[in-house]
């Protein structure tokens, strides 16, 4: 490799925007491989949201690569995708992924499992909140039995999208007086 495009591939903004699109090669991948269908019989069951799990996790780790924008514009396209009112469960979960945004240090401070109740309490919340909003508007929910195993699995993927990401991705906290990728305190 040329010591030219060395340069360029280890400059901030390279590394900034190829994590930004991997988020979203993720987030496509996963919406897609959940319309494929595997299994002709309908499941008692269903599984977790990982894309949810994986916002929530790079929200608190390194919240450049997902900034509100980004996230915003993944969540309405995988409410389309989903046939899900649009723009509900996307304001949802944004809404949850400031606050983990906002929490970071401080989950950072207390540790992993203090983040992981964390996420699980905003996943419960959000689950409570877009099923509020559904039946206020007599809009048609999935059974709640059916809801509760997607809330539980999700909660339950979390730590494992974590550790997922920090290995593949290089994805973790930032350290008190490391800067990020775009030069500035995390």
């Amino acid at each position: 490799m040329a010591k030219g495009q060395q340069a360029v591939n280890n400059t901030p903004g390279f590394i900034l925007w190829s994590m930004r699109l991997a988020f979203v090669a993720i987030a496509v991948m996963t919406l897609l491989s959940g319309l494929l269908p595997l299994q002709t019989v309908p499941r008692n069951w269903a599984g977790p949201d990982l894309l949810f799990c994986l916002a929530l996790a790079w929200s608190v780790r390194r919240p450049e690569y997902v900034p509100i924008w980004l996230l915003a514009t993944v969540f309405l396209l995988a409410d389309f995708i989903l046939s899900r009112p649009p723009g509900l469960a996307a304001a949802l979960i944004l809404v949850a992924c400031g606050n983990m945004q906002s929490r970071a240090r401080p989950l950072h401070v207390a540790g992993f499992m203090t983040e992981w109740l964390r996420a699980a309490v905003l996943i419960v919340a959000v689950a409570v909140f877009y099923r509020t909003v559904l039946a206020i508007l007599l809009v048609p929910t999935p059974p709640l039995g059916l809801h509760a195993t997607q809330v539980i699995g999700t909660a339950l993927a979390y730590p494992i999208v974590v550790m997922i990401s920090a290995l593949l991705f290089g994805i973790r906290m930032a350290t008190p007086g490391e800067l990020d990728n775009i030069g500035q305190r995390p």
